[in-house]
């Protein structure tokens, strides 16, 4: 059981995938998830609320934020705001593969194990942010085009960037990945999310008290577990409300809500409109 994300952004032919992203119109929010691949975001304008592991901020136009692989993070919309970003998702690999290649072993592995620390959130105010500037402008210009020859600047760009993060990253001795011990809880989420879930289920996963787990699921993911499960349900809604022809009602029981007056209050709350708002949104946004 593995919670992390579905969606699979490389293959050995390409191992990278780009997106533009703008939040809340093409998405409401990206729920708390980790996933195997580097993350790259680009702030065009803009502002969001990310959670990356223990950090907290708030986005801004013209930053850039590094997700390292597995590393859980969010995305949330802030009130009556819009953000337009660029991302690059890519695997490791992009980097090469040889398990005795010093670079690889030295400064691409421990980036992948959470053994070295690199900043995330570079503003820019960065005294390196116009070089990294320049850097993902570039990499984003290579994905957009998308052709084999400039995989090869793209690549040599993502190293260029990753040595400027690296002179100023930290050794982690003893590593524990942050939220580790709730992890199971987020999986148990993901594969029960149609059903009933209490605090004692989750709690008993993790093998904590439900008082620990609670302080400790609310203080990695920033909500409590009720609010989350409630997030992670309108978030599978709202995917069903824009790629299937399910009603509002089909869809509320798919997502594991049983009362349709819930679901509506719950779909507001989250996302600032009723979930048939939305779905008109959708399709209005996708012509």
């Amino acid at each position: 059981m593995n919670y992390r994300e579905n969606r699979i952004h490389s293959s050995q032919i390409k191992p990278y995938s780009y997106y533009q992203c703008i939040i809340p119109d093409q998405f409401a929010y990206a729920p708390m998830h980790w996933h195997s691949e580097f993350e790259i975001n680009f702030v065009r304008t803009g502002s969001a609320e990310f959670t990356c592991g223990e950090q907290k901020f708030r986005s801004a136009d013209g930053d850039i934020i590094v997700i390292p692989p597995n590393v859980m993070h969010s995305v949330y919309p802030c009130p009556e705001m819009h953000q337009i970003y660029d991302t690059l998702v890519f695997s490791p690999e992009l980097f090469g593969s040889s398990e005795s290649d010093r670079c690889i072993q030295e400064c691409v592995k421990p980036l992948t194990t959470g053994s070295m620390q690199i900043q995330m959130h570079i503003t820019p105010k960065h005294h390196y942010y116009r070089v990294m500037e320049s850097i993902v402008e570039t990499v984003f210009a290579c994905a957009k085009e998308d052709t084999p020859q400039l995989d090869m600047l793209l690549r040599g760009e993502l190293f260029r960037f990753f040595w400027l993060l690296e002179t100023e990253a930290e050794m982690v001795p003893n590593f524990q990945e942050a939220g580790e011990m709730i992890r199971p809880a987020l999986e148990y989420i993901k594969e029960h999310f149609q059903e009933n879930i209490t605090i004692q289920q989750l709690a008993a996963v993790v093998h904590l008290s439900e008082s620990y787990f609670m302080n400790q699921f609310q203080r990695h993911v920033g909500f409590t577990a009720i609010e989350y499960i409630s997030h992670f349900r309108i978030n599978q809604a709202c995917r069903l409300l824009g790629d299937t022809r399910k009603s509002v009602l089909e869809v509320a029981f798919d997502c594991g809500f049983r009362n349709i007056s819930n679901f509506n209050r719950q779909f507001r709350k989250v996302t600032g409109c009723s979930p048939t708002e939305y779905r008109k949104r959708m399709r209005t946004f996708s012509k």
